[in-house]
């Protein structure tokens, strides 16, 4: 087979740029995603320039809306014949509440539901891997969600912390759900917390919250930077001592039991049938 072809979101900033950076040193193909057409330009121009790799591809797309990720996978199925490794990156914390225009709050849908249609609208291509892995990125904070997962449409109550550690929670349980569902299909799918890492992440709740996120680490001296952050995403797009490991949970390049909730059978099916729900997936790929 020619070199692995690895699509990777939110990788115009912090540890989707880092870790495409090291997969395009390790000779990989990559198609970029990112929501503003000139970032992801010049990270590709970045890329190209600093590795001497041309595989380098980009499309924009805002996650958060459904259409435009129906309308990216489209695309993507037409221009590849298959995905090798798919990263699943991108994620945002609002702290206020908002709606998408599709009527979806806004972190459920940028951390969780974006990423479970691009994943299923993708796995025909994941099929034509020999070997292919799905990475879902999560964080340490989904030991803090109390797995009460849904699509929040009123201001009422809405606690934007709260609702952060669920969509997180909600990476780990796509990541279990689906692994189930694809044994025996050739692709495995594992989840990765990158630990607390120096970046943008939060800037858009205001300087405080975002200077609070830094302190916090550093208190701890755990603050990382976006290439270490990244390393443990690349172990597992990369490294042969994963092969044939499915429905575990990552942290240092080493596995690690995620919250007790995370396992309940009975939410993870509750969680799918919602995403199905809003996402109007056809399960047929499945």
């Amino acid at each position: 087979m020619n070199r692995q072809i690895c699509l990777i979101t939110g990788a115009t900033s912090g540890i989707g740029k880092a870790a495409a950076l090291a997969l395009a040193k390790r000779n990989y193909e990559l198609i970029l995603i990112g929501r503003n057409n000139k970032k992801a330009k010049k990270v590709r121009y970045d890329i190209k320039k600093k590795t001497g790799n041309n595989h380098v591809n980009y499309f924009v797309c805002d996650l958060s809306l459904l259409q435009d990720v129906r309308s990216t996978a489209d695309k993507i199925k037409n221009d590849y014949d298959r995905i090798d490794v798919l990263i699943n990156n991108a994620g945002a914390k609002f702290l206020r509440h908002q709606l998408t225009k599709e009527r979806i709050e806004l972190t459920f849908a940028t951390n969780h539901l974006g990423h479970f249609m691009l994943t299923l609208s993708l796995i025909d291509l994941l099929k034509r891997s020999q070997s292919a892995r799905i990475i879902n990125v999560s964080s340490g904070a989904h030991y803090a969600g109390n797995g009460v997962i849904e699509n929040i449409l009123t201001a009422h109550n809405y606690d934007g912390r709260k609702q952060y550690s669920n969509s997180k929670l909600a990476n780990v349980i796509f990541t279990y759900a689906l692994a189930d569902k694809l044994k025996g299909r050739g692709i495995v799918a594992n989840a990765v917390d990158p630990g607390g890492v120096a970046t943008n992440f939060a800037r858009n709740n205001g300087l405080w919250h975002w200077v609070k996120h830094r302190i916090y680490y550093l208190r701890k001296r755990q603050l990382l930077t976006p290439e270490e952050g990244a390393e443990t995403l690349v172990f597992l797009a990369s490294s042969d001592d994963v092969i044939g490991i499915t429905g575990k949970y990552f942290v240092e390049m080493k596995e690690k039991r995620s919250s007790d909730i995370s396992y309940d059978k009975a939410l993870q099916n509750e969680i799918w049938e919602l995403s199905v729900k809003l996402s109007s997936i056809d399960l047929e790929v499945l």
